[in-house]
């Protein structure tokens, strides 16, 4: 994961509730376990006609959308099925950051272990976002995760909050298996420690 401390990128509205994880990625392109190339297929049933040409209905087809990496969504975004392969597809795709009034609990976390800064906030800012955004499409939000503020080139200063673990692992850029690896000397002396005392449990001959 790269670390995250300060994004500043063009934000894209979805102004849509309960948005679950099979509009985000369709269940027929889960036939990977990489996490890459999955964003290609992001909100296909939304984003593409039956011909396979770019549905120019859809929100995120808006020219003025084009390489949006901040998504400001409705609520109860990432509901539905708890296939990680969604926050794949977003990341994929480009988001970095997703800012809504709720997230499905799963959606949520799975969020954070893959790098994507999933971002609460009330009714009334989130309201004032959707409203700048569509008074003025391709404008670029600033998120400061040290300071956790969303700033807007209108003058909006939206204040988020955030846990303290997983902020420190963001500004760090580690997902939960190299969190784990920088107590790996303490893990190796535990090991060997246990291993004089209860050889009955570590001797693997």
């Amino acid at each position: 994961m790269e670390p995250f401390v300060k994004h500043t990128g063009i934000a894209a509205l979805l102004n849509r509730q309960n948005v679950d994880t099979d509009q985000i990625i369709p269940k027929q392109f889960l036939t990977k376990i990489e996490k890459t190339g999955f964003g290609q297929h992001l909100f296909h049933d939304w984003r593409f006609l039956a011909d396979g040409k770019d549905n120019p209905d859809f929100e995120l087809n808006h020219p003025a959308f084009k390489g949006a990496t901040v998504l400001v969504a409705g609520d109860n975004f990432g509901c539905g099925s708890s296939r990680e392969h969604a926050p794949w597809a977003l990341l994929d795709y480009g988001f970095k950051v997703i800012i809504s009034t709720s997230f499905a609990d799963i959606f949520f976390n799975n969020c954070f272990k893959n790098g994507i800064l999933p971002i609460k906030v009330d009714e009334g800012a989130l309201e004032s976002l959707m409203t700048e955004i569509e008074s003025n499409r391709g404008s670029a939000l600033t998120i400061d995760l040290e300071e956790q503020i969303i700033s807007s080139p209108g003058g909006l200063g939206i204040g988020f909050d955030i846990d303290a673990f997983r902020k420190e692992n963001l500004l760090k850029g580690m997902d939960q298996i190299a969190w784990s690896l920088q107590y790996v000397a303490k893990i190796n002396e535990f090991e060997k420690k246990q291993a004089s005392t209860q050889p009955w449990l570590w001797n693997h001959d």
